[in-house]
């Protein structure tokens, strides 16, 4: 019977192979757990840069000095000037004509315009800081700030 050989797999090598790739497997399922529920946060934090951005351009294309020589517009889609949008803060995303974006509504959009002595050479009158702040609860706070320039 020495020259029989045997094959096949014990039930030792079974068991062992089985727990080695149960650990394998669940190990690879816990990182894509993780990745799966973090997968959203870049395309909000996203949103919020874009949101933000949008606003810092609609109001640094506004002129410098009131047109019209009447302050304090009553609503956004009169906005001909920077300060006209100091103080401005609305809950969700709101395009230029003051229309609500669809599903955005989550966003609050805080706008703050103030002179500046920041630039050199360039006198606080004539330099006008504009910070647009975007939140959205729980861990999104994004502030951008522009400059302009009477010119």
């Amino acid at each position: 019977m020495s020259g029989r050989r045997q094959t096949g797999v014990t039930l030792i090598e079974l068991i062992v192979a089985i727990v080695v790739i149960a650990v394998a497997v669940s190990a690879v399922l816990g990182v894509l757990t993780i990745n799966t529920g973090a997968s959203a946060d870049p395309m909000i934090r996203q949103q919020a840069i874009a949101i933000a951005q949008s606003h810092l351009e609609e109001i640094l294309l506004k002129s410098f000095d009131d047109p019209d020589g009447a302050d304090g517009e009553a609503s956004r889609a009169l906005y001909d000037d920077l300060d006209d949008y100091d103080g401005m803060t609305t809950v969700g995303a709101r395009d230029q004509f003051d229309a609500a974006i669809a599903g955005l509504g989550l966003y609050t959009v805080a706008i703050v315009v103030s002179p500046s002595a920041a630039l050199p050479a360039v006198a606080a009158a004539d330099a006008i800081r504009v910070d647009v702040r975007v939140t959205r609860a729980p861990d999104i706070d994004i502030t951008l700030s522009g400059y302009r320039t009477r010119f």
